[in-house]
């Protein structure tokens, strides 16, 4: 009971000097200890779901990152090793490549029913445009992946996709010059796309959710209209 005692105590110290220099303690507070709004339903549990199937892609995909090679002759055989040769290689790819899928359907469900309660509308406008970004750089995860198996139905998958952004006005031509790496198609997309897949949009997926999430901590969680007045119409109630 005594060791106990002196854990217990020795952490609260812990978190006492944290909280001084950081103030992580009272943010941890101010993020998850709030009032929500009555009449809540399912609906408003989807964009807590997107985040933890984002939380399993960012594991899974570091995970295959360690194993994977992209390269024109090793990228195909390098996922073959991770299903058929490593431990539980064939569990993480399948919970990487269903995931992903996974995301985008939530994500999907997660802003018809956002519409359906009116989240787009004041004071609740950039929370809304957040989550419209969120949704570009998903799809943009899901373009960038499907490419790395290298087998013919990733490669003329992307290449179709590559090819309708380039109808795209102003910017459509410029667009998939960037994607191919050049005029043509070689095998230097392989690290293009691993990069883009790996690094840029990764970062920018944590930054436009970080943002998303603090928005949503801000102004609240919108209430379904036909069950409840929404605390967010009082300026008291967020400011």
């Amino acid at each position: 009971m005594a060791l106990k005692e002196e854990l217990k105590y020795r952490g609260e110290q812990a978190l006492d000097q944290v909280d001084q220099r950081g103030g992580l303690v009272d943010f941890h507070k101010w993020f998850l200890f709030r009032n929500v709004p009555a009449g809540l339903s399912w609906l408003h549990t989807l964009g807590f779901c997107l985040l933890v199937v984002f939380v399993s892609q960012a594991i899974t995909g570091s995970i295959l990152a360690m194993h994977y090679q992209p390269g024109a002759d090793t990228a195909y055989e390098s996922i073959q090793r991770i299903t058929m040769e490593h431990g539980w290689g064939w569990l993480v790819r399948g919970m990487h490549k269903w995931g992903a899928s996974m995301m985008i359907v939530l994500m999907f469900l997660h802003m018809a029913a956002s519409f359906m309660m009116g989240a787009y509308k004041y004071p609740r406008e950039l929370t809304w445009i957040s989550g419209v970004l969120i949704l570009v750089m998903m799809l943009a995860m899901g373009l960038t992946g499907y490419l790395l198996v290298w087998d013919q139905r990733a490669f003329w998958a992307s290449v179709v996709a590559i090819n309708l952004n380039g109808t795209a006005p102003f910017l459509g031509p410029y667009i998939s010059e960037f994607l191919r790496g050049g005029a043509t198609y070689s095998a230097d997309i392989i690290p293009r796309f691993y990069a883009l897949h790996m690094l840029l949009i990764p970062g920018a997926l944590g930054g436009l959710i970080a943002l998303h999430m603090y928005l949503v901590t801000r102004l609240g969680v919108t209430p379904a209209p036909w069950k409840t007045e929404d605390p967010a119409n009082d300026p008291e109630a967020w400011s």
